[in-house]
């Protein structure tokens, strides 16, 4: 089995418990954040919404230059199209990594800041770090969120507190 596979594998398990937290998401309160220096929650959720789009962009480029970016976060305003916006971008996470060979999935990656190299590694170890453990943190970030908003949480490895016994 390549790379590749278990990365798929590990993403689509990953992506049900992302998908339960993003339907519960309270759009409604999506300009609440629990502290200045936090993001809104509106902005919390769509970022974990996007962030398997990095897979994507490791596996088609060599690097990002995050001082030229001039990429915008989607907005949304319903959980259906939040929700659909996580969905399409697990579906191009999972086709762009089964395109990537093992040597493919060995080749450097780069993130830069106005040319300055932040990190290099391997585009498989950046998939794995900055791709889906940077959602995940996110994701249980979003927990949070809507743990302060009296939103139940959803179980995501085993029951929550609010999920019925």
């Amino acid at each position: 089995m390549g790379m590749n596979q278990h990365l798929i594998a590990e993403l689509k398990n990953e992506a049900a418990s992302t998908r339960k937290m993003l339907e519960r998401v309270p759009l409604d309160k999506a300009d609440w954040k629990p502290h200045d220096k936090s993001m809104t929650l509106g902005r919390l959720a769509t970022h974990v919404a996007e962030l398997p789009t990095w897979v994507g962009i490791t596996i088609n480029t060599d690097e990002l230059d995050l001082g030229k970016n001039t990429n915008t976060p989607t907005k949304v305003t319903t959980n259906e199209e939040l929700v659909a916006l996580h969905d399409k971008n697990v579906n191009d996470a999972v086709a762009a990594l089964e395109s990537a060979s093992d040597e493919h999935m060995k080749k450097s990656w780069k993130l830069l800041h106005n040319g300055h190299t932040i990190f290099e590694m391997p585009k498989a170890a950046v998939v794995r770090s900055f791709s889906l453990s940077h959602l995940y943190h996110h994701r249980g970030q979003l927990s949070v969120y809507l743990r302060l908003n009296d939103v139940p949480v959803p179980g995501m490895y085993g029951p929550s507190a609010d999920d019925k016994n």
